[in-house]
C-alpha cells in the first residue's frame, strides 16, 4: 500500500511529489493528460505574470532568459525536475474512482486499481469551461480554449471576457489581421490583467484598433453573426469565430463524490487551512482547487507551499 497518491501531475502535484519524496514516503502521481497539462494548453505565445523564482518547487532553480518566464520553459522546467528527481508518474491515467476502507483509499483508473493510505487532489481548473449558456454556444466555431492567433487571421472574432486570457486573445488575433470585438460584462478592462498589457489595450480600444462594448452580452451565436445586449439595445454583428474566454471551475463533482463538503455560494470546498486536510480524514487538496469559484486567488506561487504543509501533516500523524 502507498502512503500517497496524488491526483494530478501539474506543478503543485509534482511538488507534493517531492516532498513525499524528501519524507522517505511511497507515493505515486496519476495525471489523467501529458506532464503538466494545463501549462501544456496554454496559449503557445504566453508569457507568465510570476518572476521564474516564484515558480520554483522543491527549492530546485528555475533559471530562465529574462526574469519572466515563457510557456516553452515552464514546460522544459517542470518536465527536467521530474525526470531528474525520478518521480513516479503515470501519465494519461484518468482516475475513475475513489472508495474509502478501514486503512485508507482505493483508487480506480482507466489502466489500474491502488491502494494509498492518503490522497491529495491537486487536479486544477483548467479542465473545465464555463459555458456562457445560450444558443448556438455548441457550433464548432465557439471555442473555449486558445492556443495560436494565426488561425484566426482575417476573419471575424468575438472575444468574451475582460481577464487575461480575454485580453492575450484580443490583442494576438488583432495582431495576426483578425477584426476584433470585445463583448465585456463589466465597465471596464479587469485591472487583474498584466499590468504591462492592460495600457496596450485600452489604447487599441481608444483608437479604434479593437471594438469594445462594455456593459454588454452576448446573447445568441448563428453561423455567420451574432446577437449582443449592449447598453444601447441589442445588435446583431458579421462573425467568424466566438473566443468564449469567460474561465474555468475545478470538477466540483469529484470532489462531492468524495465527500467533501463545498460552500453553497462559490462552491469552496471545507479544509484545515493549517493542513490542507479536507473535511474527509486522509484527503487533501493541493493548488488552486481549494479556491472554489474563486481561481483567481491561488496560483503556483502561492499555493506550493501546500506540499510542505501535507507532508508535514501526513508524516506527524505517522
Amino acid at each position: 500500500m502507498l502512503d500517497i497518491l496524488i491526483i494530478g501531475g501539474g506543478p503543485i502535484g509534482i511538488a507534493c511529489g517531492l516532498a513525499a519524496q524528501k519524507a522517505g514516503l511511497s507515493f505515486l502521481i496519476v495525471e489523467k493528460g501529458c506532464l503538466v497539462n494545463s501549462l501544456y494548453n496554454y496559449p503557445s505565445t504566453m508569457t507568465f505574470f510570476s518572476t521564474s523564482e516564484k515558480l520554483e518547487i522543491g527549492g530546485i532553480p528555475f533559471v530562465t532568459i529574462s526574469n519572466k518566464p515563457v510557456r516553452a520553459e515552464a514546460l522544459e522546467y517542470y518536465r527536467r525536475v521530474t525526470t531528474s528527481n525520478h518521480l513516479p508518474v503515470n501519465l494519461f491515467e484518468e482516475v475513475t474512482g475513489i472508495s474509502k476502507s478501514e486503512d485508507g483509499y482505493t483508487i480506480s483508473t482507466i489502466k489500474d486499481t491502488y491502494h494509498a493510505k492518503n490522497v491529495i487532489i491537486s487536479t486544477g481548473f483548467y479542465d473545465i469551461a464555463v459555458n456562457l449558456d445560450i444558443p448556438g454556444e455548441d457550433l464548432p466555431k465557439v471555442h473555449h480554449y486558445y492556443k495560436d492567433p494565426h488561425y484566426y487571421a482575417m476573419q471575424k472574432v468575438v472575444v468574451v471576457g475582460s481577464s487575461n486570457s480575454a485580453i492575450d486573445v484580443a490583442l494576438e488575433t488583432y495582431r495576426k489581421g483578425a477584426e476584433v470585438t470585445l463583448v465585456i460584462r463589466g465597465d471596464e478592462i479587469s485591472h487583474r490583467v498584466k499590468y504591462w498589457v492592460r495600457p496596450d489595450i485600452i489604447n487599441r480600444i481608444k483608437e479604434g484598433s479593437i471594438k469594445a462594448y462594455f456593459n454588454s452580452s452576448l446573447t445568441e451565436i448563428r453561423g455567420h453573426e451574432v446577437d449582443i445586449l449592449t447598453k444601447d439595445g441589442r445588435i446583431t454583428i458579421p462573425n467568424d469565430f466566438v473566443m468564449a474566454m469567460t474561465g474555468y471551475k475545478p470538477n466540483f463533482e469529484f470532489l462531492k463524490k468524495m465527500g467533501v463538503i463545498l460552500s453553497d455560494d462559490k462552491y469552496i470546498p471545507q479544509y484545515n487551512p493549517e493542513t490542507m486536510e479536507t473535511n474527509v480524514p486522509g484527503l487533501y487538496l493541493a493548488g488552486v482547487v481549494v479556491g472554489g469559484m474563486d481561481t483567481h486567488l491561488w496560483f503556483i506561487e502561492n499555493s506550493r507551499i501546500h506540499a510542505d504543509m501535507i507532508i508535514g501533516d501526513i508524516v506527524e500523524k505517522r
